[in-house]
């Protein structure tokens, strides 16, 4: 096959990904340095088109960043008024008091915000400064240079036929070359993942952890809204089947974000997240909060859950991995956009000092660093045992330790040290004949829906005529070894539908890929028990359309 001949622009630092870690990378490089050539690739059709979050947002990065926020017009208008934790049971449920909780659970003084809409209020403040942002520009391929570092990325390729050969509107694309990557991809990027096993990143690290974040917005009844109420929950439906919670916040116009979060390390192959969550809003505090209300948008995406000492190494030779790239999420809090945007400045604040010093592809060392002795560093090191707990003892036990934990930790000192996760999420899975299928109750399209109904609600588009982004190692793997051992859970885990077996009379079962109902959340190459599928992105601007996720 003739090589692709591509044309080349440099830059001093090239960012792949618009969220809060790159975009306030791009902010501080040209903050620190005007004259610096800085470029954001982003896939998503618009900035904010692909970000997903709960979210309550602790401004710590924001403040760092850009202090003066609020007279700039920052989308950050909805403080928390109200913080609740609830423990469910199928019929009630039962407050825990705010009291016995470290300080770091209080949401006192942070935000309800759509994250969507803030990441786009970071991209006019980048471009105010004359930083380059290229939506709809996927990254595809990494640029290495001579010695084997990363040089830049391959964005903006399209028009391949379906078996990958250049079609009839072919376009290559660009190499993007830079002294410095940045990658800011978000949860398990396909360029992230291929550097960090270049690179053997992960050495000597705990494997990453994961969950499963699926949310709606509803708008609801004006008389049930409390507007910066911000509401947590355990227990039920999940119980023993699984890790996890849930998330209710009360923002602004009588809209209310709905979510539920479920650990991917769960053994049993029938468990169906995606039906779970439509299970909890059934609950009667929740059903009575939802009922006459309507849903307006629905999404999901991964989670990285494993903390401080899952971490990888976070530099190799001419590239930083920023935010969830290396995995920066408070797992009790369930925040991690204020890291995300710290570790942005920390790579910024190293790549302009190394750049001042005429260095280029090497190790941004100074980054790592920062954010492992740091606020991120002393952020995470505090709640590092509540994953493991979680995982070992169940929920009662681990909210018991782990608090104590949280507490010895906040107060300088350690009773657990540093506790192991042990297995990745994908082999947690186990064979599906030890375990019980579980009887879900049927959507009722007013409370709950089939998921291919709340697809549609991600504004989710793919060009059908191009690659399937989701690529299989192996394609009798799903029917050979998935269907009789795990009772293929692709055709659960995924919380889009994707995936699916197909029975046909007299034929041999078929594993279909409906790639074009693909949100992007990453969970198939998470929790594929056999680790067969990769992810990858598709052509740029496809995928979901978030409006204020």
């Amino acid at each position: 096959m003739t090589a692709i001949e591509r044309e080349a622009m440099e830059y001093d630092v090239v960012i792949v990904g618009a969220g809060p870690a790159g975009l306030s990378a791009a902010i501080r490089l040209k903050q620190l340095d005007p004259e610096c050539q800085v470029v954001v690739l982003e896939k998503g059709s618009e900035v904010g088109a692909h970000i997903l979050s709960g979210a309550v947002l602790d401004p710590a990065g924001l403040n760092a960043l850009i202090p003066d926020w609020k007279e700039k017009g920052a989308p950050v208008n909805v403080p928390v008024t109200e913080d609740n934790f609830y423990l469910l049971g199928e019929a009630g449920q039962i407050r825990m008091p705010n009291w016995p909780m470290p300080p770091l659970m209080n949401n006192h003084g942070n935000y309800i915000v759509s994250m969507g809409n803030v990441c786009r209020w970071l991209a006019e403040q980048a471009e105010t400064l004359e930083v380059e942002i290229f939506p709809g520009m996927a990254a595809s391929e990494l640029v290495y240079g001579p010695n084997g570092e990363v040089r830049g990325v391959v964005a903006g390729e399209f028009g391949k036929n379906p078996d990958g050969t250049p079609g009839p509107s072919y376009e290559p694309g660009m190499e993007l070359l830079g002294k410095y990557v940045m990658l800011g991809e978000g949860v398990r990027g396909s360029l992230s993942k291929e550097v960090i096993s270049k690179y053997n990143l992960q050495y000597g690290k705990e494997p990453q952890k994961y969950g499963l974040g699926m949310k709606e917005i509803w708008e609801i009844d004006p008389a049930k809204h409390r507007e910066g109420t911000v509401t947590h929950t355990m227990g039920w439906p999940l119980g023993s089947n699984a890790g996890g919670g849930s998330f209710i916040y009360h923002l602004d116009n009588n809209q209310v974000y709905v979510g539920f979060v479920v650990h991917l390390n769960y053994e049993n192959p029938h468990l169906y997240p995606y039906m779970e969550f439509q299970r909890f809003k059934h609950h009667p505090m929740v059903a009575k909060l939802l009922e006459g209300g309507k849903r307006v948008a629905y999404g999901a995406r991964a989670i990285s859950e494993g903390g401080y000492q899952s971490m990888p190494k976070m530099v190799a030779p001419g590239v930083a991995l920023l935010g969830c790239s290396v995995g920066m999420v408070n797992v009790p809090r369930i925040k991690g956009n204020h890291n995300a945007m710290l570790s942005g400045i920390a790579a910024a604040d190293a790549a302009i000092d190394a750049i001042a010093k005429d260095r280029a592809g090497d190790e941004l060392t100074a980054y790592e660093t920062t954010v492992r002795t740091g606020a991120i560093g002393k952020d995470l090191k505090k709640v590092r045992n509540v994953k493991p707990l979680w995982s070992r003892y169940g929920m009662l036990a681990s909210t018991i330790i782990g608090a104590a934990d949280m507490w010895s930790n906040t107060l300088g000192f350690t009773i657990l040290g540093t506790m192991r996760h042990g297995k990745t999420d994908a082999a947690a899975t186990q064979m599906a004949a030890v375990y019980p299928v579980i009887d879900y109750p049927k959507p009722d399209g007013k409370l709950s829906f089939d998921r291919l109904t709340n697809v549609s609600y991600s504004f989710t588009n793919h060009e059908e005529n191009q690659p399937a982004h989701l690529r299989l190692s192996d394609s009798n793997t799903p029917v050979v070894t998935n269907l009789p051992k795990f009772a293929e859970p692709a055709q659960r885990y995924c919380p889009a539908g994707v995936y699916e077996v197909v029975q046909e009379d007299g034929k041999p079962p078929r594993f279909v890929i409906n790639f074009q109902n693909c949100v992007h959340c990453k969970t198939c190459d998470i929790k594929d028990p056999s680790q067969n599928i990769t992810w990858t992105v598709p052509q740029g601007g496809d995928g979901p359309n978030y409006p204020n996720m």
